[in-house]
């Protein structure tokens, strides 16, 4: 059955067709014959009643530099579509959530992938709240004090802005670090929403571990490993992939996340585990989808589009 979908998603022709998962879902959306629809998040509209959306219907090809072709820019009722994806890369401000309260009007009937009320209650560092057993010790908040009394118990402590995304703002303070007041001076300068502090764990040496979960389930997983004298295991600041399996552990994470994910309409999420503790889990955005089928050999986009199309059924 072929499905019209729509891809709410930042400009196509920047991306990197080898590893942006949005690429890849809408190349196998392409292969299974649904016809696709481009828009930006700025040219998303509520008028009068109607969901509406300019932008292009597109053709993609595996062929860098030519990998899109754009027909005639359109308006378009979402209403009138079976999928749309909502797949812009944060910041999730205010922007990001106004969206989802937009095409909140048209879901179920239109299916919008993540579910977009769920996307908004519950970012990435914010659903894991829900797990303190399955965390290391976390603290959210903007009092300067209680961020201390927190480093003073823990002494090693990642600090990090709550609604950032792909390791920037990620800060390590070590037991002699003394940059704490600084830094909260400086976040506390750009916004007045809260910080998320975590104890340091060291086994992020050895990566921080990408699990895919598709409606619930684990599909396979990638481990990012830190360039030389970064914290950091995000691939946009240097972290290289590495093949890896899923452990005992991994799994026992995901069997107890998954049934809340799959019961919120969140299809395609990527939770991030260090050593045995589960740090975040990524659902507005997730990547990792072609680094994945690379390693393991298989089409997990497939998985995600079984997803969708059964539920269109």
């Amino acid at each position: 059955m072929a499905l019209k979908v729509a891809f709410q998603m930042d400009p196509i022709e920047a991306v990197d067709i080898n590893a942006d998962s949005t690429f890849r879902i809408a190349e196998e959306a392409q292969a299974r014959g649904h016809e696709l629809f481009y828009y930006m998040p700025d040219r998303l509209v509520f008028r009068e009643g109607r969901v509406l959306a300019t932008g292009w219907p597109i053709e993609l090809r595996r062929e860098v530099g030519h990998h899109v072709t754009k027909g005639a820019q359109t308006t378009v009722d979402l209403s009138e579509f079976d999928v749309v994806w909502l797949r812009q890369d944060p910041p999730f401000d205010m922007g990001y959530i106004t969206t989802t309260h937009i095409l909140d009007l048209i879901h179920p009937n239109t299916l919008v992938v993540n579910d977009p009320f769920w996307v908004r209650n519950y970012p990435e560092k914010l659903l894991v709240l829900k797990f303190p057993e399955l965390t290391p010790p976390t603290m959210i908040a903007r009092s300067l004090a209680d961020l201390k009394a927190f480093k003073h118990e823990h002494g090693d402590i990642i600090l990090k802005p709550l609604y950032g995304n792909g390791g920037a703002g990620v800060f390590r303070l070590d037991p002699n670090d003394r940059n704490l007041s600084s830094l909260h001076e400086l976040f506390s300068g750009i916004n007045r929403e809260p910080l998320i502090a975590q104890k340091f764990l060291p086994a992020v040496s050895k990566g921080d571990k990408r699990v895919i979960l598709v409606d619930g389930a684990p599909v396979g997983a990638i481990n990012r490993v830190p360039a030389e004298g970064e914290t950091r295991s995000n691939m946009h600041v240097g972290g290289r992939p590495e093949k890896v399996e899923l452990t005992d552990r991994d799994r026992e994470i995901c069997a107890k996340i998954g049934p809340l994910l799959k019961e919120k309409g969140q299809i395609f999420v990527g939770i991030d585990v260090i050593g045995d503790w589960l740090t975040e889990i990524n659902v507005t955005s997730p990547t990792g989808i072609q680094e994945l089928e690379r390693f393991d050999g298989v089409n997990i986009t497939a998985k995600i589009w079984e997803a969708i199309e059964a539920r269109r059924a």
